[in-house]
């Protein structure tokens, strides 16, 4: 299995203003220094994000991923390893020589679920993927483009996050690898049982 992230968050929707707010930091006169400030809260803000969607299955800003098997995990219902998905963008099979084929929308559709989305066959199974090659899905997942749309315990988990960052950044990052408790109870109802996106059993 291969996840990759096609698209990042926009940078407008990271909630700097917020951040800032909580760890009570005012604005300065000089706008190179808040530049400077504001660059370095969005890049706390992406790490806690980075760590509560991983520690959790959830993407809190909406964007596209794509992702590749070497076979179906079960051709009757593939999981989706992120959640929630919005949307399946694009179904393609790839055959041992590289070529890339289309695989119609009318043969797949989306179940989705907050916890457990799925890429299910709109008949019996999903297409078979070619032995020796692989099948692409490029999907969308999110709880929205703007942060008023992340469910307000994982939003706060990630500002109490990214403040811990920023007063732990002059420790060694091996001290930071333990989540604090307070973002531990604030994730942990968001927490599932993570299951394999494939068998990748093919050769």
């Amino acid at each position: 299995m291969l996840l990759v992230e096609e698209t990042a968050p926009d940078q407008g929707a990271l909630p700097v203003a917020a951040l800032k707010s909580q760890l009570r930091l005012g604005s300065g006169f000089d706008p190179v220094e808040d530049a400077t400030e504001h660059a370095a809260l969005a890049g706390f803000l992406r790490a806690a994000i980075a760590t509560v969607e991983a520690r959790t299955g959830k993407v809190l800003l909406t964007r596209v991923f794509r992702l590749r098997l070497e076979d179906w995990r079960d051709p009757a219902a593939q999981p989706l390893p992120l959640a929630p998905a919005l949307a399946v963008e694009s179904v393609e099979m790839t055959d041992r020589t590289g070529a890339v084929t289309a695989v119609p929308a009318d043969q797949w559709r989306l179940i989705p679920d907050n916890q457990r989305p799925i890429l299910a066959p709109v008949g019996a199974v999903l297409p078979t993927v070619p032995m020796g090659g692989s099948v692409t899905v490029r999907f969308t997942a999110g709880f929205g483009t703007s942060w008023g749309s992340v469910p307000a315990d994982l939003a706060q988990a990630v500002l109490m996050l990214a403040a811990r960052y920023y007063e732990d950044r002059g420790f060694d990052s091996g001290q930071q690898l333990a989540l604090p408790h307070g973002v531990g109870a604030l994730i942990e109802r968001w927490r599932a049982v993570r299951t394999l996106a494939g068998r990748g059993g093919r050769a």
